[in-house]
């Protein structure tokens, strides 16, 4: 019987070491990290390799219900697909366990709960960004990447997998980069 950890954090700027650190003191003998959204399961590579080695009275252990995943549905599949396997889950804040009766029930609660309240932050966030817009004070996020940068060092001859590298950014944002350069070029807007 094995405790293995599951860390996730959104953002490659995002820091995994509270994750660990307390997936650590609670016992886990084997910890997965890794830096995606938990709007689905694609991408999540390291998720998928616990799912395929959990055994029967393994413990897949999160900090949170939202690093598990952002959909309640999500949450419920991955969690009747370790029951399949003869492993339970548990969510340390607040401290949730499949392995009691009540485990289950109190999990798809908390999914709900943290679904909608996803909704709620989402809908004041569109809210606020309109009156901002309005009143002509909404400047829009800043770029995470340098797309000169990305576009530049591609135009030298340097390989996607190079970039990426560098600049620690996924394959996907350095084609989104370069895809919109494109489009730039074709209708004669500046690039960032």
């Amino acid at each position: 019987m094995a405790r293995i950890g599951y860390a996730r954090v959104s953002a490659l700027d995002q820091d995994l070491e509270i994750q660990q650190h307390r997936l650590t003191a609670e016992g886990c003998q084997i910890i997965r990290c890794e830096k995606v959204s938990g709007a689905s399961r694609e991408g999540r590579t390291e998720l998928a390799t616990i799912m395929e080695f959990l055994r029967e009275g393994d413990e897949l252990i999160v900090t949170r219900l939202d690093r598990l995943g952002r959909d309640t549905r999500d949450v419920l599949n991955i969690v009747h697909e370790c029951e399949v396997r003869g492993a339970f889950v548990t969510v340390l804040e607040p401290h949730v366990s499949t392995k009691g009766e009540m485990g289950k029930v109190i999990l798809t609660v908390l999914g709900m709960v943290a679904q909608m309240e996803r909704r709620f932050i989402k809908d004041r966030q569109r809210d606020g960004i309109t009156r901002a817009k309005k009143a002509g004070i909404y400047k829009g996020g800043k770029p995470r990447l340098n797309h000169k940068q990305i576009i530049l060092t591609h135009s030298c001859g340097i390989s996607v997998a190079s970039i990426l590298q560098q600049l620690n950014c996924s394959r996907m944002q350095v084609y989104r980069v370069l895809s919109t350069k494109q489009l730039h070029d074709a209708t004669g807007e500046k690039v960032r």
